[in-house]
């Protein structure tokens, strides 16, 4: 564990602390599942004492403030909760604030990613998007949504897009052909599919260039990819807010729209002339042609 890590911090200090210290060390150690989400004043009820100790306590530890130090241990145990401890977590969250909270926690998330938005590392992924052969698209359980929606709109804007499977082993057949030239652009968050680390160890060992779509450099498909794109993605009960990812992933299809906007209109002039003839939309005022 690095040096920075909390959890190694409490146990190299702990002899040091005084007894409150003592006592919200402790209080971390065994339930930093819940620690890491809970307000300052609640640790200090939970463990019975003020919220300015919890405060100093942080401090003390070299954090910049609580929110800093409660950060620290988000992003030591967010890929280990399981659905069980993250319905926990959120069980005691006023029912009456649900809605807006969870809203502000998104707002909070795509601001987070804006604030850390690195425009050259997606502009060249978008270079190498452009460059290649074929560009496969892996996102397994709940990044699964994303990879859809992302695969349904390049495969208007490019040749070649292919969905890879959700089954390792249909993942590795579907994959079969990749190889130099190709892109295979990979999606997970916390807690992330091991699945997907293995088709993305695939695809790089095929010599195919890979693209990260996840929440931190640190993330096991980050280590694998010659691109990363971070989103911001904090959890909301035992479903993973995926928000701020899919704005990353709509950057990326209107990024790749205006590379290609001629062909793209083109090609959706002619869309739209067989969607039409195919009634695929309805319209307001033709719901009396519908059946």
């Amino acid at each position: 564990m690095e040096e920075n890590d909390l959890l190694v911090k409490l146990n190299k200090n702990y002899k040091s602390f005084s007894k409150g210290q003592r006592l919200l060390a402790s209080y971390i150690m065994e339930n930093y599942d819940r620690a890491a989400f809970i307000t300052a004043s609640k640790m200090g009820r939970a463990v019975g004492v003020s919220e300015s100790t919890v405060v100093r306590f942080a401090y003390a530890l070299g954090y910049d403030g609580y929110p800093e130090m409660q950060k620290s241990l988000q992003d030591l145990i967010r890929n280990k909760l399981t659905s069980v401890q993250r319905i926990q977590l959120t069980s005691d969250m006023d029912q009456n604030d649900v809605l807006r909270s969870v809203l502000k926690a998104d707002i909070a998330n795509i601001r987070s990613t804006i604030d850390s938005v690195d425009n050259s590392a997606f502009n060249d992924a978008l270079n190498v998007l452009f460059e290649a052969r074929r560009v496969y698209i892996i996102g397994m359980k709940s990044a699964a949504p994303l990879a859809q929606f992302l695969t349904y709109y390049l495969n208007f804007i490019m040749e070649n897009v292919i969905s890879v499977s959700a089954s390792v082993n249909d993942a590795l057949e579907s994959m079969i052909r990749i190889g130099p030239g190709d892109v295979c652009i990979g999606i997970s968050f916390p807690r992330y599919s091991t699945r997907t680390v293995e088709a993305l160890t695939f695809g790089k060992s095929r010599g195919a260039h890979i693209i990260a779509i996840t929440d931190s450099v640190f993330s096991p498909i980050a280590e694998l990819a010659h691109h990363v794109l971070v989103a911001h993605s904090d959890m909301a009960s035992f479903a993973d807010s995926l928000t701020a990812p899919l704005s990353l992933i709509n950057a990326i299809i209107v990024a790749a729209s205006l590379k290609s906007k001629d062909k793209l209109y083109e090609r959706f002039v002619q869309l739209e002339s067989i969607w039409d003839s195919q009634r695929v939309y309805t319209t307001k005022g033709s719901d009396k042609h519908a059946k």
